[in-house]
């Protein structure tokens, strides 16, 4: 049985200025040897910032913010659902 190490947490501004530098031409690797952070933390980090898809005005959103989008309108889908059998209950009446 092997246990799960648990994952440093890093600030927002660290996650910032490892994209950044990324985008600056660093490459993953070279970023992980010299801050000490692993490769695949970056890529995730660089992954989740990237602009993926536009909404209805052109603006880029990430991929976190694309997944959050998504969460809320699944939940107004189903409040809506719920409120049209709220409305054909009320008519029956």
């Amino acid at each position: 049985m092997t246990k799960r190490m648990a994952g440093k947490r890093y600030s927002t501004d660290f996650k910032d200025s490892m994209i950044k530098l990324y985008h600056e031409g660093n490459s993953f690797t070279e970023l992980s040897v010299q801050y000490g952070v692993s490769a695949d933390s970056i890529r995730h980090w660089v992954r989740q910032a990237t602009p993926v898809t536009k909404d209805e005005k052109g603006k880029l959103i990430t991929d976190k913010e694309f997944k959050k989008l998504q969460k809320e309108l699944a939940i107004a889908k189903e409040e809506l659902e719920i409120l049209k059998r709220a409305a054909i209950l009320l008519a029956k009446h």
